[in-house]
């Protein structure tokens, strides 16, 4: 099945076009940068720096995380299609994969947190333990997918 796909018309189309592969990639690059750019803004504040941004105030920044993500997501999966057999057993590929679920599911467990406690996080002056934790969490998981992400570039199948 993954030979039918990475035979596709679409496939070869996006690893022969000139443009396709560069935007495709460019995309997804950009929003990496959204994406793990914003995650330590809101780790840094919540393990004390930045000390001028009010703790309500990155609730803001959440929406455009995930818009990230969803243009991560979409454009992942056409680099993906670009070559679907290499990938599916690129263990530095897999291993980011894993790391961005890993990811998407802390992020989400600490914007919960941030609604539900950021008024009183504001009235207490710092986070509490359980939101220093996950954006902590999230600040690591994310960055070791860059690495991973960057790995799978240049080790291929491991």
């Amino acid at each position: 099945m993954l030979a039918s796909l990475e035979g596709s018309e679409f496939s070869a189309l996006m690893r022969s076009e000139f443009w396709g592969l560069p935007l495709v990639l460019t995309v997804h690059v950009l929003g990496t940068a959204v994406v793990i750019g914003f995650v330590v803004i809101t780790s840094l504040r919540m393990l004390g720096l930045f000390e001028t941004i009010p703790y309500t105030s990155l609730r803001r920044l959440f929406p455009v995380i995930w818009v990230a993500i969803a243009v991560q997501v979409v454009s992942g999966f056409l680099l993906w299609m670009t070559k679907p057999t290499q990938y599916v057993v690129d263990g530095a590929f897999m291993l980011k994969l894993a790391l961005v679920i890993a990811g998407i599911v802390l992020t989400s467990y600490f914007y919960g947190e941030l609604k539900r406690e950021g008024a009183s996080w504001e009235a207490a002056g710092a986070g509490s333990s359980r939101g220093n934790q996950f954006s902590a969490a999230s600040l690591v998981v994310w960055c070791c997918a860059l690495v991973a992400a960057r790995l799978t570039a240049y080790l291929g199948s491991f």
